[in-house]
């Protein structure tokens, strides 16, 4: 249940041994097996295995996330008035804070704006793609985050918090949805293939949730995408099915003894789920039944496109087959601006080259689930973790410095309406000067958009009611369909 949790789980005292349970519940064994059918026949019929607070407008979702800071001015929201103090230093607004350095002058952007689709969206020539794609995306244009640091800034973003320990959006999707694959998990990490993210693997921590809902992670650029999945050669499978075996029965004995740790019955779990993976993971990962108009849409064989195109056609596919919640990093690699969007020092140089590995197959992802039908039930989600400055970062730099103080995030799908932009800043892009939403806004509205109350989806963790939004947030209702 969403509502009534704790994390005791099932209280069973001493005397509970293995016989009193096959005694006195033997009657009931037949009614468990019928339930477990019933429940498998509603998750192969699509439905949730755990009821929802309300009607769901949408049965999965697909977060893209671009760590590193997106600048907001110079992809999404267009600010004319930059152009105009090009070169000014930023007044009128009190005491400039700045991350890293001193605040340099007003920098238009880097590149041209134009309006697309019939909404007449603002969209720079960064993003060619995308720009085809506004009559279907929600633009939330006065995101506020509460860091300028990137790990905090990124925990905030993937968990509502920003020390690392607490349970991820995709976690807490996984607690509260259920599972409506046996054969896969109900939460997937693809990371980017060149690194991993500011804080690793706290992004997508179960934190203190039950330990089966951390992500799995499927990393496309490794020889075994899931770790430790396939059996090696060199041992026999009746050898390792005898190990598997006896590694059970140790877990299941200890699992009786602690009732109170979580981890053991999630790793009896993990291990019943990658026996099954074993046969659906090479089906689900292998992309050359795509067709060759897929190939050109994503840019799967393009050579500088196609390794990150791969997590974007991985990502459709895994929600096909039942996957619940899909989070794709674009951008990676711990401290190097090269290879993410931290652009301080030379922000054109910068973007050009993540722009690339993120508009075409994100554009593509959009189109495809939209062809397939898919983007009716489906809850497309992009962010980052934080903008970047109006101004330079330093007098005579080419580069901008970290904004939590506003900032662009979209949605697209299932529950929202398409075309729209909801909040805006003022005239240099550096506050919100209309409708100002915080994270646990966005968290709020994600959760209702599938189905779930995040004021009523909670976790008593050391004596506190904890949420993803923790105490606050508010459903962004003007964005909903």
């Amino acid at each position: 249940m969403t509502e009534m949790s704790d994390e005791s789980g099932i209280f069973q005292p001493s005397w509970f041994h293995r016989r009193h349970f096959l005694q006195d519940t033997a009657t009931g064994l037949g009614t468990m097996a019928l339930c477990w059918l019933l429940g498998s026949d509603r998750a192969a019929a699509g439905e949730s295995t755990r009821p929802s607070h309300y009607r769901p407008r949408a049965k999965r979702a697909i977060h893209i996330f671009s760590p590193g800071g997106v600048s907001h001015v110079d992809t999404f929201n267009y600010r004319p008035e930059l152009e105009r103090l090009d070169g000014k230093k930023l007044e009128g607004k009190g005491e400039i804070d700045t991350f890293f350095a001193s605040p340099g002058v007003l920098r238009k952007s880097f590149y041209r704006f134009r309006q697309h689709g019939d909404c007449g969206a603002w969209v720079s020539d960064l993003l060619p793609h995308l720009a085809t794609c506004v009559d279907d995306i929600t633009f939330l244009h006065a995101m506020v985050a509460k860091s300028p640091s990137h790990s905090p800034a990124c925990f905030q973003m993937n968990t509502g918090f920003t020390l690392a320990g607490f349970p991820c959006l995709g976690g807490w999707l996984s607690y509260g949805m259920g599972r409506e694959n046996d054969d896969l998990p109900t939460f997937v990490v693809l990371p980017d293939p060149r690194g991993l993210v500011n804080g690793g693997t706290a992004n997508w921590s179960n934190g203190f949730l039950p330990a089966e809902h951390q992500g799995t992670v499927f990393n496309m650029a490794a020889a075994d995408p899931v770790t430790n999945l396939v059996t090696p050669a060199s041992i026999r499978p009746e050898s390792r099915r005898a190990g598997l075996d006896l590694v059970r029965q140790l877990n299941t004995s200890f699992a009786a003894q602690s009732p109170q740790d979580s981890t053991l019955t999630a790793r009896l779990k993990a291990y019943e789920l990658a026996a099954r993976m074993q046969v659906s993971i090479p089906e689900a990962i292998n992309l050359n039944d795509e067709t060759q108009d897929a190939r050109r849409l994503y840019g799967l064989d393009d050579p500088v496109v196609g390794p990150s195109a791969r997590n974007f056609v991985l990502a459709r596919r895994l929600i096909e087959r039942g996957v619940r919640f899909v989070q794709i990093y674009n951008g990676g690699a711990l401290g190097s601006p090269r290879i993410n969007w931290d652009g301080h020092e030379n922000i054109k140089e910068n973007h050009d080259q993540q722009a690339r590995l993120l508009d075409q197959p994100c554009a593509a992802l959009l189109k495809d689930l939209k062809q397939r039908g898919l983007l009716e039930d489906t809850l497309v989600i992009w962010t980052s973790e934080f903008g970047r400055t109006p101004f330079t970062q330093g007098a005579s730099g080419l580069g901008r410095d970290h904004h939590q103080h506003a900032f662009t995030c979209w949605l697209a799908g299932a529950g929202v309406k398409p075309g729209m932009s909801y909040g805006s800043t003022d005239e240099v892009g550096y506050k919100p000067a209309e409708h100002a939403t915080s994270i646990y806004d966005f968290h709020a509205t994600i959760l209702h958009l599938l189905g779930m109350d995040h004021e009523r989806l909670y976790y008593r963790h050391n004596g506190i009611d904890r949420r993803l939004t923790d105490v606050h947030g508010e459903v962004i209702h003007p964005i909903l369909a």
